[in-house]
This record gives C-alpha cells, structure tokens and sequence, in this order.
C-alpha cells in the first residue's frame, strides 16, 4: 500500500493502459475522511501484495482527477486491465472495501 498521494499522476491513457488490478486512490494528506480511511485501506491492502495502488493528489485543475470525475476525497477507482470494475467514495466499512477489491480481482 502506498503511504503518501503523488502529486505527480500518470495521465488518463497511461491509466488505460495498466494491466492487472489497480486502484487508484483520489485525495490529499490534510482531508480528514481520507485519514480516517487509511486504517480500513490498510487491512484490506494487506490481503491483496500484489494489487498495484497509485495514490494520487487530487483538486482542482488536476487532470486525472478530472478525468474520472472525482467530486469527494476519498474517491477510490478499482480497475481491472485499465477498465473500471467498482467505485467507492468515503468508505467506512471494511467490508465495502472488500467487495471492491473481490470484484477487481475476481476472487471472493
């Protein structure tokens, strides 16, 4: 799992074009409910080593942001080979967490 958003985020093709499960996790460091997610990200990221996940700075005029029409931190996109498979916004459950991963990685 990584620990810090990136300022510096791949542009949307690049995205596109990933194999495998990824997640892309939308923020800042001073949002509160991304904060208070880190814990439950962190049990589920556990679960899943091989999982790729860009944690990407998010606001305004950020264009991958923009680009998957992010509105609330934190936004998380689960892809599977660049195509998005689930969306979660401000999870609070581990489970909901969970079930995105499972339904990225086909397992569950």
């Amino acid at each position: 799992m990584t620990l810090q958003y990136s300022e510096d985020a791949p542009d949307r093709r690049a995205v596109d074009e990933l194999p495998g499960a990824t997640v892309i996790e939308f923020g800042t460091g001073w949002c509160g409910h991304c904060k208070a997610a880190q814990p439950l990200l962190a049990t589920v990221f556990s679960q899943y080593p091989a999982v790729r996940h860009l944690k990407v700075e998010d606001g305004p005029g950020r264009a991958l942001g923009r680009a998957f029409r992010v509105k609330l931190w934190p936004t998380l996109v689960f892809l599977r080979d660049g195509e998005e498979v689930a969306r979660l916004v401000r999870p609070g459950a581990v489970s909901l967490i969970e079930e995105a991963f499972e339904q990225m990685t086909g397992q569950g």
